[in-house]
């Protein structure tokens, strides 16, 4: 059992420099943290919790103020250190949602760039992926695809692709928009129709290929 006596006798062999904290990536900043104790030769979980506090800011203590206030008398540091972890750190979701942020459209058709986020991120629900796309579309578009956020995301990506295709083409410029592009999305339901064919003939033929493996 730690005792003040015991936490207050323990003297550095070197003096802690912690970096500064690193809100982003908490645990490796308590990593590099935990080797500045290490070479300083403390053990004491008192004097660990001591220095991880005055390296935080107001906006990182209120995050576990309840644990600063009140330490517990067994592990504060493990404490602190667990919670602080847990309560900055990103979902996975929000996690690749960062990831996938910085990535651009550039030359790429939008069906071509939606497949390469999904490449990105394979296990991401796609509503995320949607999101992300989307935002990287023209403002015009985003606004046209505000409403169809039920509709197959493969086929409207290949819509999108007909779409700007149709906008690219000035011989096409006095064709009735709003006419030429609700055939467009007659398209999509087709599309999706399609899709959904698709992924229910793949669902029946799964269970024989593992009978036929067996």
């Amino acid at each position: 059992m730690e005792t003040a006596d015991s936490s207050s006798a323990e003297v550095p062999k070197m003096a802690v420099r912690l970096p500064s904290f690193w809100p982003e990536r908490p645990a490796m900043w308590f990593a590099q943290a935990e080797a500045q104790f290490t070479l300083a030769g403390i053990n004491s979980e008192r004097i660990k919790f001591c220095h991880v506090i005055s390296q935080l800011d107001h906006r990182y203590t209120t995050e576990v103020e309840d644990i600063i206030t009140s330490p517990p008398e067994q592990g504060p540091y493990t404490l602190l250190r667990t919670e602080l972890v847990r309560r900055l750190s990103s979902s996975p979701e929000q996690h690749i949602r960062q990831l996938l942020t910085v990535e651009e459209i550039g030359d790429r058709k939008p069906s071509q760039f939606l497949r390469y986020l999904k490449s990105l991120a394979p296990d991401v629900s796609d509503n995320v992926i949607r999101s992300v796309w989307t935002s990287r579309l023209l403002r015009n578009m985003q606004s046209f695809l505000a409403g169809q956020n039920k509709s197959n995301l493969e086929a409207t990506a290949l819509c999108v692709d007909r779409i700007s295709e149709v906008k690219a083409q000035p011989a096409l410029a006095s064709v009735d928009e709003p006419t030429d592009i609700g055939a467009l999305w007659q398209e999509i339901a087709e599309l999706s129709r399609q899709v959904a064919a698709l992924s229910t003939k793949q669902d029946r033929l799964q269970p024989r290929f593992r009978e036929s493996d067996n």
